[in-house]
């Protein structure tokens, strides 16, 4: 299928996500959004992707708001930005919950809604010398759509700082609060994000989509008897697992899982 805002191309199992609007610099709009939703939740329900890389075109990740549907947006009624707004909630939200591990290919600066793109994503692998940006306040807006993604990434405190001031944020800044995992030269990004899609691939289909669960579910959750008993059902339940029984039998046996030979 054709996108207008989007291109995808495919290695094996892994399906990479462009952003196609260097012109630009990635900014989205309605139809943006609508396609980036429509495209993770096709990925979601694809068993042959193991693995998503979402990238962007030309000199920017993404630069946010497009200025015209900005325009738009300043004529809208409350009940028209209520249902604008919840689009872009619902594609964040496709992406984080998306069962297929995300890395985000960081090439070029990531400002206000990008910043969400990214940190809806499991692993974020930035160029040095990328800046991000959370430039809300600068307009008389805040970042609260975007705010759930970008506050379990970079915390409380980073947030108290940067969700106020709007300044930038150097690409070795966005490692140190937790926003990229790994910051590297331009000129290994791309070997970066192989190295971490090789990791993915090697380990179980089955057991990656658990664990991104697990940690969605765990993370911040109390520390009860619920959530203990949540975990032990968890363990029980893919030990018990076609994948699990692999697992463990190849490690046993000396030899390779069958999910590594396996054609995707």
């Amino acid at each position: 299928m054709a996108y207008q805002t989007l291109q995808l191309t495919q290695d094996g199992a892994v399906t990479t996500v462009w952003l196609n609007r260097p012109e630009v610099r990635n900014a989205f709009n309605e139809a943006a959004i609508a396609e980036i939703t429509e495209v993770f939740e096709k990925l979601d329900a694809t068993q042959d992707v193991r693995a998503v890389v979402l990238a962007a075109h030309g000199v920017s990740f993404c630069a946010g708001a497009d200025l015209n549907w900005m325009r738009k947006m300043a004529g809208y009624s409350r009940e028209e930005n209520l249902a604008d707004a919840a689009q872009l909630a619902r594609m964040l939200k496709t992406i984080h919950r998306c069962r297929r591990p995300v890395v985000a290919r960081v090439q070029g600066d990531c400002y206000a809604g990008g910043m969400g793109l990214a940190a809806a994503c499991d692993i974020v692998v930035a160029a040095e010398g990328v800046n991000f940006c959370l430039s809300e306040v600068r307009l008389g807006l805040i970042p609260a759509t975007i705010s759930p993604y970008v506050i379990r990434a970079i915390g409380e405190s980073a947030a108290r700082r940067y969700f106020l001031t709007a300044e930038r944020i150097p690409a070795q800044e966005a490692y140190r609060i937790g926003l990229a995992h790994e910051v590297v030269p331009a000129d290994r990004l791309d070997a970066t994000v192989g190295g971490i899609l090789k990791s993915l691939l090697a380990a179980s289909p089955n057991a990656v989509s658990e664990a991104k669960r697990l940690v969605r579910d765990v993370a911040g959750a109390k520390l009860d008897d619920a959530l203990i008993d949540d975990t032990v059902t968890r363990i029980a339940d893919i030990r018990a697992s076609q994948e699990g029984r692999e697992g463990v039998q190849s490690f046993l046996e000396k030899r390779r899982p069958n999910w590594i030979d396996r054609e995707v």
